[in-house]
């Protein structure tokens, strides 16, 4: 563990394995920060950089969250409330829907809602992770590009755009399939520890808190 999400800080984490082990990474999950990126790149230059699936549906999300709210004010403002109360529909993956719910959501896609293509776009982008070759997934990919970059939907064509420009990152995850589950289960824990303790004076406090209870620590006393 180390400070900050920087160049330096990622190149001493690298830096904590040895040449041998540097070496033997085939492939390295991580999400879009340019730091991350380069020091991988320039510490383990043979390892391929993964975009981790979940950050990309949490940019896909938060751009819909971003459309609903922007005509949810404009909707109110004229008299129209379909939209309220459904922030959180539009969140939630299609499975996760109760079949009431899933019902109003679609009925609400037909009425032709910026909200609802925005949905479709976050939902219909799932079907590239399970491509089973690059070359499907390429032109998978590619069609959903092509259909949210005319979407007209600012917040929508900013997060294409943004995909478009990581693609290498993107097809790498057809070959490898890894991502950053395990570690953002860390990280849900590292949270939760920060909560309890209201913050930490240093970092060294911090660090040793964290390796306390997420170390799998043997704490069993030996009786003579």
């Amino acid at each position: 563990m180390v400070p900050d999400r920087n160049l330096e800080s990622t190149e001493k984490l690298w830096k904590t394995l040895t040449k041998e082990q540097q070496g033997k990474i085939k492939a390295v999950a991580m999400d879009m920060w340019k730091a991350f990126m380069s020091g991988t790149q320039k510490t383990c230059p043979q390892a391929k950089i993964v975009h981790d699936k979940f950050h990309v549906s949490k940019y896909l999300g938060e751009a819909v969250d971003l459309i609903c709210r922007q005509e949810n004010r404009h909707s109110d403002q004229q008299g129209d409330d379909r939209l309220k109360g459904t922030r959180q529909l539009w969140l939630w993956a299609r499975e996760k829907l109760t079949e009431k719910d899933r019902a109003y959501l679609y009925a609400l896609q037909n009425a032709d809602l910026k909200t609802g293509r925005a949905w479709s776009l976050k939902e219909n982008f799932r079907h590239f992770w399970s491509c089973l070759d690059r070359e499907v997934a390429t032109a998978t990919f590619n069609g959903w590009y092509n259909w949210a970059s005319h979407s007209r939907l600012k917040p929508m064509i900013k997060v294409a755009k943004m995909l478009k420009r990581h693609f290498n990152g993107l097809i790498n995850y057809i070959t490898h399939g890894i991502t950053n589950a395990v570690s953002e289960g860390f990280n849900s824990r590292i949270q939760s520890i920060k909560s309890v303790a209201r913050g930490f004076r240093n970092f060294d406090n911090y660090r040793t808190r964290i390796l306390f209870f997420c170390g799998k620590l043997d704490l069993t006393l030996e009786h003579p």
